[in-house]
Order: structure tokens, then C-alpha cells, then sequence
């Protein structure tokens, strides 16, 4: 964080002083709000939670180098006490960013959002030093405390935003303005709570309507492919500049591939030239996030040749987002377990069966949450592609959503034991652990809730017998 003294940070936060016998001291360190993180200099933000409250550590972070805890209520140690830590936190952030003199990229879709951000910020930090979301803390806790690790020397602050309805992403815009906005698509995940597309549609476009005018410098990337993300130009007054497939976007992808091992390949165009990409990430879904970070950094000057080396060498930042590991026995596990929805599903069984060519493939797959009505129709229709790419064995762990998944294989041609439906996650890991075998590969993915990211941790220490290499 910029060095700000408790004195102005009570002034930009609305707050009072207590205990602080000298208002001049520095915060100098991250802000954080996990007592595990307080470093010499830090700012601790005391947020009550359903089992935690933050103030209850505040004697412990101080002693641990915190100059204050910001809080609700008085703590005993030095504090800046206001009504409400959270709008507390956004004006600190909001003040922080207006002083920095640092590019603000945004970002925001239903998929590929973590995956891209990270894609992004390893494009542009190549170039000049760069703040990026770590994970997916996309939030309106998460951004702020992001945009508040950014210094003096930072250039590129590349922020995530995720929605939950109408009118979040224009709070988050609110709280850290941003001058380029990037959004790459419009689908099903959190359908439930949207009530459809076109409400999605009209959340995630909040960000191209606070961009400032092409004439102030602001830019929106915008998928082409993507009709409703495309139509998105009509409400913005920034500069537009379209990234995709077809030979209408300005960022384009030809001679589109995959490697024998899964991982895309391209011809990157741009409008300053055009330079050949091989990634190291796997699935061909990964060319649209490529595309996606490729047009920020085209708008941010750099040329096609630095950006297509960029984007050879950038790999995945953020844990169980298609983690590549293959065990010492030559069975390769894909932990992708993170999150789920039907676009990412879909990506991430096309990514499996490209990279199980001429291997035994399993798709270890749980519950996608939050898709209301929709649910029945989706993981019917994931079951039945996991059929159509000749996935070897689909593993359906769970309840209710789990049969979904595994009638709709059955109901697209699967018999037998190609589809099963377990209980639990205890469950996959026994039916695997007695059925792999040498060569084959194993996806696993569900929504974040369901937990399966155990299953490929299971996995991986039943193959540990020696060293473990991960690619």
C-alpha cells in the first residue's frame, strides 16, 4: 500500500481515532483482514463474520506489527473506529486508487474470468510492475483490499469483478474506477440468481457504462463472439476494440490448434502485426481468454511480439483451475475443482478428451450450483456430452445433481459401468484408486461447495510413491 498516515486514513474513511497516541504513524504494509497476514506496518480491518469476529484478534495483530486495527467499535489497541467496515474499506480504496498513477484494468463473465485475470496480469507485468486479484477475491471485500496492496511503483492494477445481480459491478466500478473494461461472455453460471441471460447481460455491462469517453482514454474489450457481450458497444462511450475468432475482431486467433498434449496453439493478429502462440495451459477454451488478455495489452502499447511471448510463457496463477499433475505411475490428474458452471464444464471436458487421445479418460464430476430452473437441462446436458467426446468413465459424485449427470449419459448411449453414480467423494476416490491404471487421465470438477478438489488430492498422494511431477 501507499504510505498513508492513520491520521489521513481516519479523514478518507469518516472515522474516529482511539488509543492511537501518535496519529502520524504510517501504515506502510498490506491492509489485510486474515490475522495470519498482518505484517510490520499493516492495517488490520476487523469484519464480523457468521463464526469469526475480527476484533477478537486485534490485540494479537498489533502485537504481531499492526499500526491499527480499522473496527467498528473501540478494541483496546489502536483503532480507527466507523460505522461500517466495509464502506470504511471501499472510500480507503477508492482514495488510494485516484492516487495512484496506475493503469486500472476491469474485468468481468460468466467463465474464464480467474484464468484470464491471471493471463492478463503475467502479460502486463512483463512490461512494468502489475497488481493483480489474487484467486478469485472479486468481491466487494476482496477488490478493495486487491486494489489497496498497489504501491508507488505499480503501473497495471488488474482487478476481477464478479456479480451477483444488478448493480454490483457498478458498486465495484464506484470503488476503484477503472479506465479499460474487458468482458468476455455471457452465460448460464448464476442463472438462478439472475433470473436469465439478458439479466446477466445488462449486470456484467455495468462495467463498459463506467468507463470513461474514448476521448479520456477509456477502452472497452469486448468479445465478438459472444452476441450478447458484443452488443454491449451501444452503451459504452469508450473506445471499442473486439477480440475473437471471426475475421471481424480487431484481436483475432488463426490457424487455431492443439498440441498432442492438449495445449492451444495460434497465430496471434493484431492490428500492430501478428506472432505465433503456443500456450502452456490446456484446453482450446483457454484461445479466448488468450485473445481477451492479448487485446488489453495491444490497447496498453505492447507490440504482438511481446505479447504472443508473454503468453507462451504464462501458466496458471490461481490453485485448481485445470492443475496439470502427473503421478510417478503415469496416470495424469486435472484438478479443476475450484468452481463449475455449464460453460466451464463444457471447456473442461473438451480439454480432457484432447488431452486423453489414445489414453483412458474419467470425468470425476459433481453438483454446478446456483443454476435455479435450469439445473435438471444442464447436467443433463453435461452428462450426455461427456458421452458424445468419448469420455472413457463419468463419475457422478453426489446427491440429486449428480444423477442428473449420469442419467443424462445413459440417456445419450452410455450402459454398463461407462457412467456411474456415487454417494460421496470418499466414494470416487475408493472406486478410482482400485480401477486406474497406468496412462489414464482424470478430470475432476464440481461447484466450489461440493468439495472435490479432496478427490484429486486423494489421488495425487496414493501415486506419491517418489517424486510427483507437475507440468
Amino acid at each position: 500500500m501507499i504510505a498513508l498516515s492513520l491520521a489521513e486514513i481516519a479523514s478518507v474513511v469518516g472515522g474516529q481515532t482511539h488509543d492511537i497516541p501518535d496519529p502520524s504513524v504510517q501504515v506502510t504494509a498490506p491492509v489485510v483482514r486474515d490475522s495470519r497476514e498482518v505484517l510490520p506496518g499493516s492495517l488490520f480491518v476487523a469484519f464480523v463474520g457468521e463464526r469469526v469476529d475480527g476484533h477478537d484478534f486485534a490485540a494479537q495483530v498489533v502485537e504481531a506489527g499492526a499500526v491499527a486495527v480499522l473496527a467498528s467499535r473501540p478494541v483496546g489497541v489502536p483503532a480507527i473506529v466507523v460505522e461500517d467496515v466495509q464502506t470504511a474499506l471501499g472510500a480507503l480504496a477508492r482514495h488510494v486508487v485516484r492516487r495512484l498513477g496506475a493503469t486500472l484494468v476491469a474485468l468481468t463473465g460468466s467463465a474464464g474470468k480467474t484464468s484470464t485475470k491471471d493471463l492478463i496480469a503475467q502479460v502486463l507485468r512483463s512490461k512494468a510492475p502489475t497488481v493483480f486479484t489474487p484467486g478469485s477475491l472479486n468481491n466487494e471485500i476482496g477488490l478493495p483490499l486487491t486494489a489497496l496492496n498497489a504501491t508507488e511503483e505499480t503501473r497495471f492494477l488488474v482487478l476481477e469483478m464478479g456479480a451477483r445481480g444488478i448493480g454490483h459491478i457498478r458498486y465495484l466500478t464506484e470503488l476503484t474506477p477503472p479506465r479499460i473494461g474487458l468482458v468476455l461472455n455471457v452465460g448460464t453460471a448464476h442463472i438462478g440468481e439472475f433470473g436469465g441471460r439478458e439479466q446477466i447481460a445488462q449486470a456484467k455491462g455495468e462495467l463498459v457504462e463506467a468507463l470513461p469517453s474514448a476521448e479520456e482514454g477509456g477502452a472497452a474489450i469486448l468479445n465478438a463472439d459472444d452476441p450478447l457481450v458484443r452488443a454491449m458497444a451501444g452503451r459504452t462511450k469508450a473506445k471499442v476494440l473486439l477480440f475473437g475468432e471471426g475475421d471481424e475482431a480487431d484481436v483475432r486467433a488463426e490457424n487455431v490448434r492443439l498440441t498432442d498434449s492438449g495445449q492451444p496453439a495460434f497465430r496471434l493478429c493484431t492490428p500492430s502485426g501478428a506472432s505465433d502462440v503456443t500456450m502452456r495451459l490446456y484446453g482450446e477454451h483457454h484461445v479466448s481468454n488468450a485473445l481477451a488478455a492479448a487485446a488489453v495489452a495491444h490497447e496498453l502499447g505492447m507490440s504482438a511480439e511481446e505479447i504472443a511471448t508473454a503468453l507462451s510463457e504464462a501458466g496458471s496463477l490461481s490453485r485448481w483451475r485445470m492443475e496439470v499433475t502427473e503421478r510417478p505411475d503415469g496416470v495424469t490428474i486435472v484438478n479443476d475443482a475450484y468452481n463449475a458452471n455449464p460453460e466451464s464444464m463444457r471447456a473442461a471436458l473438451r480439454a480432457l478428451a484432447a488431452m486423453g487421445r489414445g489414453r483412458r479418460t474419467w470425468a470425476v464430476l459433481g453438483k454446478m450450483a446456483e443454476l435455479g430452473d435450469e439445473a435438471l437441462a444442464e447436467h443433463d446436458a453435461v452428462g450426455r456430452l461427456a458421452v458424445r467426446l468419448n469420455v472413457g468413465k463419468l463419475v457422478a459424485v453426489g446427491g440429486r445433481e449428480a444423477s442428473w449427470l449420469q442419467l443424462g449419459a445413459y440417456n445419450e448411449g452410455s450402459w454398463g459401468e461407462e457412467s456411474v453414480h456415487v454417494s460421496d467423494a470418499q466414494a470416487a476416490v475408493d472406486l478410482l484408486r482400485s480401477e486406474l491404471r497406468p496412462g489414464d487421465v482424470v478430470l475432476v470438477k464440481a461447484s466450489r461447495s461440493v468439495g472435490l478438489e479432496s478427490v484429486a488430492q486423494a489421488l495425487l498422494e496414493t501415486g506419491a510413491e517418489g517424486e510427483v511431477a507437475a507440468r
